[in-house]
């Protein structure tokens, strides 16, 4: 097994992606096989950062007492350039069909990627 790439889950401002070699199928719940066809070891790409908005809600109460302070935000699901979805914050005057570029920043402690308008 090779070194995985570093990506925001552990601090660096990227997000990465697996591609199957064999279907071509993009995945951002990184496993072993592709959930498309079963073949084996994905290979990580790192993601550009260009989305479209799929879904936006926004978060008016804090779920824990650590987010009351960023109350309110906006909660993304975004379809990334490379074929994947994820889940990730955003501007709040986001809205479906918008298109998007990640930035990475501070939520509770951790860096999390953040969507903003392509400008």
């Amino acid at each position: 097994m090779t070194d995985k790439l570093p990506d925001w889950t552990n601090g660096a401002e990227a997000i990465v992606y697996q591609s199957c070699g064999v279907c071509g199928t993009a995945q951002y719940f990184h496993r072993s096989f592709c959930a498309a066809c079963g073949a084996p070891d994905p290979v990580e790409k790192r993601a550009s950062g260009r989305a479209t908005v799929y879904a936006t809600s926004l978060v008016c109460r804090a779920a824990t007492p650590e987010t009351r302070a960023h109350v309110p935000y906006n909660i993304v699901l975004v379809d990334a350039a490379e074929g994947f979805r994820m889940m990730a914050h955003g501007d709040n005057d986001l809205a479906i069909g918008d298109f998007v570029t990640a930035s990475y920043r501070p939520f509770v402690g951790r860096l999390v990627p953040y969507f903003e308008k392509t400008k």
